[in-house]
């Protein structure tokens, strides 16, 4: 199993990847994503990244949540 989460990939294709990550980033703040409009709309374009910046939650919270989680994450603030 991939367990590779990279923060630049837009939303919608990091969850197509790994569809229990979505509990997790509603649960984080990214109220948004519990919407299928929203996940197929903006999240095929927005990254975790930049949704986290829009969503105004720490890229170093979302980093350490899905590291918690057991995913190796690339593309954050701290690699």
């Amino acid at each position: 199993m991939n367990n590779i989460i990279d923060l630049s990939k837009p939303v919608a294709e990091t969850i197509k990847e790994h569809p229990e990550v979505k509990e997790i980033l509603v649960d984080l703040g990214f109220k948004p994503l519990s919407k299928p409009a929203m996940l197929n709309t903006v999240g095929k374009v927005t990254s975790l990244k930049a949704g986290a910046k829009l969503a105004n939650i720490s890229l170093e919270k979302v980093q350490q949540t899905l590291e918690f989680n057991g995913y190796e994450v690339i593309g954050g603030s701290y690699d």
